[in-house]
């Protein structure tokens, strides 16, 4: 499968983005002056691509699949940039990072792939499985008596509004799609509309 192998805080000074948005809270040495120093102005073109570089790179999805799920958010009612990022919040590796199951986005990723999560009782090792209101996601009963996951639960963070969380049973139930303002990521998903519409 192919990743992203760039260092993350790299990334994030190039796409101008805080790395907490991965989960990660490392600060790098090169400062903010680094980040913005002799940058070249940016062409409206250049401005979509980056914007749809930085989503792509916070949930860690490839063009093809970034794609795809675009193309489902369209067909969606409502507006097609705000269903591209409910559709990526939706995802089985995004409701488990939310959950604070994973120290960052890749670790959750790795959780799911590694086979730890069931959803309404079966295993899932897919990290776009999208989950639908009324799922229930939870970790498979060998993985929760280890150490990790108790760590995990005890060092738990604040539940976005959508999931409702069961740490006491290791599982949560997706009650609702977020809404946009919810999701706390801040990008404009209109430029990622204007770039797939031209």
């Amino acid at each position: 499968m192919a990743r992203n192998r760039e260092p993350i805080l790299k990334t994030c000074r190039s796409l101008d983005i805080s790395p907490t948005h991965l989960g990660s809270f490392k600060t790098s040495r090169r400062g903010a002056a680094a980040a913005t120093g002799r940058r070249k102005k940016l062409s409206e073109y250049g401005t979509q691509l980056r914007e749809k570089q930085r989503v792509k790179f916070v949930y860690g999805v490839l063009e093809k699949q970034f794609r795809l799920t675009y193309e489902k958010g369209s067909k969606m009612k409502g507006k097609a940039g705000e269903n591209l990022l409910i559709l990526l919040e939706s995802r089985l590796d995004s409701v488990m990072f939310r959950l604070s199951y994973g120290n960052t986005r890749p670790h959750a990723r790795q959780l799911v792939t590694h086979g730890h999560v069931c959803v309404n009782g079966r295993h899932v090792n897919i990290p776009s499985y999208i989950v639908k209101p009324g799922d229930v996601v939870s970790i498979n009963e060998k993985s929760r008596t280890t150490e990790l996951f108790k760590t995990f639960v005890e060092n738990a963070k604040a539940v976005p509004v959508w999931i409702d969380a069961d740490y006491a049973n290791f599982s949560a139930t997706f009650t609702r799609r977020p809404l946009r303002e919810e999701i706390d990521l801040p990008v404009n998903e209109n430029l990622i509309v204007e770039l797939y519409n031209k």
